[in-house]
């Protein structure tokens, strides 16, 4: 299934009013990892109240220990204080990388912002090198955006 294909079944998803915003969130992450075949990891993390740190969401993969990363640590930890969309294509190549999983081999994090603040943020792990591009950015973008008026 394309990333078009997928935007009206994420909004399906978001408009059920009967659900609780967490059932959403898992939702949305088997959606796309059943459907998108390089997206084999796919969960949330978001800011801890006033703590600098990230607690691991709802998420559709393997089990990860990484449930708390610190602000500025890991790829994950980066996107909590740059507030920017951070593509890596090679795991193996960035310093300050935590590693889930020995299969991973690049990731996709893009920040859910609500009212101008970064909440929290949509992680995508691959066992492909260098398998997000663009089109896969305004796709999360557009999953996020979604996703903000949840809250």
């Amino acid at each position: 299934m394309t990333l078009e294909e997928l935007m009206p079944k994420v909004d399906d998803i978001l408009h059920h009013t009967s659900q609780l915003r967490d059932d959403k969130l898992l939702q949305i992450c088997h959606l796309l990892r059943d459907n998108i075949d390089y997206y084999d990891w796919v969960g949330f993390y978001f800011r801890n109240g006033d703590k600098e740190e990230l607690i691991l969401g709802p998420y559709a993969g393997e089990p990860t220990d990484h449930t708390v990363i610190p602000f500025g640590k890991g790829i994950c930890g980066q996107v909590a204080v740059s507030n920017q969309n951070f593509v890596v294509p090679d795991v193996t190549a960035q310093d300050n990388y935590i590693a889930c999983s020995i299969t991973v081999k690049s990731e996709i994090v893009v920040p859910l912002f609500v009212d101008g603040a970064n909440i929290g943020q949509i992680d995508i792990d691959s066992n492909l090198i260098d398998a997000f591009d663009e089109a896969d950015e305004r796709f999360l973008e557009f999953v996020n955006n979604g996703i903000a008026k949840l809250f």
